[in-house]
């Protein structure tokens, strides 16, 4: 066990408790939409805030970093102990859309509490995650009497995450020296449930795409030449329905080479989740499961690769009938990726793939809007296991493991700093993330402050990577 004291952080905790949450509404009440234009400025705003709390938090460096987009802000706590790890703390402050007439029950922008829940955009994803850092570190040191934290900690709150961080691994690249650490703490993830609290160890990475398809170089007159000439929406569905096999893999060549299955270990960590298919059918608006042969609902959303149409369409589409074959189609297609998968492999697989399937006289072209690589935690990571047991302190029960089927810019951390990449979340699924009424529960916001609070701790006592341990 760390040196904090249990009793001395929770008594800390609950002394300042009321002081952060208004701060925190504070910060809340700045519309960092980084996907309108109209809001750089608010953008901008959020991260001189979050920079001036940093500083008045403790952290003796601290820097707004511009980009070609939107700003992200970077701190600094250097421990003072010659073989102290170091951690970087990533997050952002940048949020999604959202307007009262889009569903929320009050003003998006102005925090509402009721029933021990902070409604507000930003309040779980993902400003109140970033900001349990900020009482957590200082309830660490009144608890230990330290005057600077057990290990190195920087943070990185990147203002771009929710417009798909188009300049983050550049900034990442050429700020590389700065950021250098041991590990990576991702605080933008959730857990299993309020009951049943969970650390993830893994997000899959993601590519998507356009397909344009071009036949006839205009609307034709289907009487006249239909059945005689090449449809782009007829070949758009056939593209669409040849996309799986019958035991609904992916049936695209080379799309499975480098993937990581699960191990034994991992499926039976699945296993032991209280996984409701009922329930989860009803969060996910649908009626029933389906997917790849011979994976469970969790491992195929986990860590299994796919394959979705996101869109499709071509033609006519007014009332009424309208007899033509159509000049051109399009087709969205995007894939989600897991541990050993290359973005670049697969994306040269698509285009082989579609190439190979179109008939002549149907000329297409493919968009590729980028990628983020998945990315992995080892289970029996030291780091890891130091998170598991601070999150088992403040939770005071037994921490389960999960994966996030979705994607981030994590993988870029990894791979530029060359170091692993933790999960630290604390929001649960009802938090409704990009939805209306977006929340965060109180309770679990201070569990993730006590955990943060006890982990600087036991990462100093049980880890020294440059011993190798």
């Amino acid at each position: 066990m760390s040196d904090t004291p249990d009793t001395a952080v929770r008594a800390f905790v609950d002394g300042h408790r009321a002081a952060f949450l208004d701060d925190l509404a504070e910060w809340l009440r700045i519309p960092s939409v980084s996907a309108d234009p109209g809001r750089a400025e608010d953008v901008r705003r959020s991260a001189r805030w979050l920079a001036d709390k940093l500083a008045e938090t403790g952290f003796p460096t601290v820097e707004v970093w511009d980009t070609p987009g939107a700003p992200a802000v970077f701190a600094e706590w250097p421990s003072g102990e010659p073989d102290a790890p170091t951690v970087l703390v990533y997050g952002h402050h940048d949020v999604q859309p959202a307007a009262r007439e889009d569903g929320w029950h009050t003003d998006p922008f102005e925090p509402v509490v009721s029933d021990g829940r902070l409604y507000a955009r930003g309040a779980a994803d993902d400003k109140g995650q970033v900001f349990f850092h900020t009482l957590g570190i200082r309830a660490h040191l009144a608890a230990t009497g330290r005057t600077a934290p057990a290990v190195n900690v920087k943070l990185l709150i990147e203002g771009e995450e929710e417009s798909g961080s188009p300049n983050f691994p550049a900034l990442v690249s050429a700020r590389a020296d700065r950021l250098a650490c041991d590990a990576v703490i991702v605080s933008d993830t959730g857990m299993w449930s309020a009951d049943t609290p969970t650390v993830c160890t893994g997000m899959r990475g993601l590519t998507d795409c356009q397909i344009d398809l071009y036949g006839p170089d205009q609307d034709i007159h289907s009487g006249s030449f239909g059945g005689a000439v090449p449809n782009p929406a007829v070949e758009a569905a056939r593209l669409a329905a040849a996309l799986h096999d019958a035991d609904r893999r992916v049936a695209i060549p080379g799309f499975y080479d480098g993937v990581l299955g699960l191990t034994e270990q991992e499926r039976e960590l699945f296993a032991e989740l209280p996984f409701d298919e009922s329930a989860w059918l009803r969060t996910a608006h649908s009626h029933a499961t389906l997917g790849e042969a011979g994976h469970t609902t969790l491992e195929r959303v986990w860590a299994r690769p796919t394959a979705e149409v996101n869109g499709i369409g071509g033609g006519y589409q007014g009332p009424g009938g309208k007899t033509i074959i159509p000049s051109a189609a399009q087709l969205k297609l995007s894939f989600r990726l897991v541990a050993g998968q290359d973005a670049d492999v697969v994306q040269k697989s698509v285009r082989a793939w579609v190439a190979e399937s179109l008939p002549a006289g149907i000329r297409h072209e493919i968009t590729f809007w980028g990628a983020t690589r998945p990315c992995l935690t080892p289970l029996d990571h030291p780091a890891l296991q130091s998170v598991v047991r601070a999150m088992g302190r403040a939770f005071g029960q037994k921490i389960r493991f999960t994966r996030e089927g979705g994607s981030g810019p994590a993988a870029d951390l990894r791979d530029v700093l060359g170091v692993p990449v933790l999960f630290l979340g604390i929001s649960v699924p009802s938090d409704g993330w990009h939805a209306p009424n977006e929340k965060v529960e109180l309770d679990l916001l201070m569990k993730g402050v006590e955990t943060a609070a006890y982990l600087w701790g036991d990462l100093a006592e049980n880890w020294r990577p440059a011993l190798g341990d």
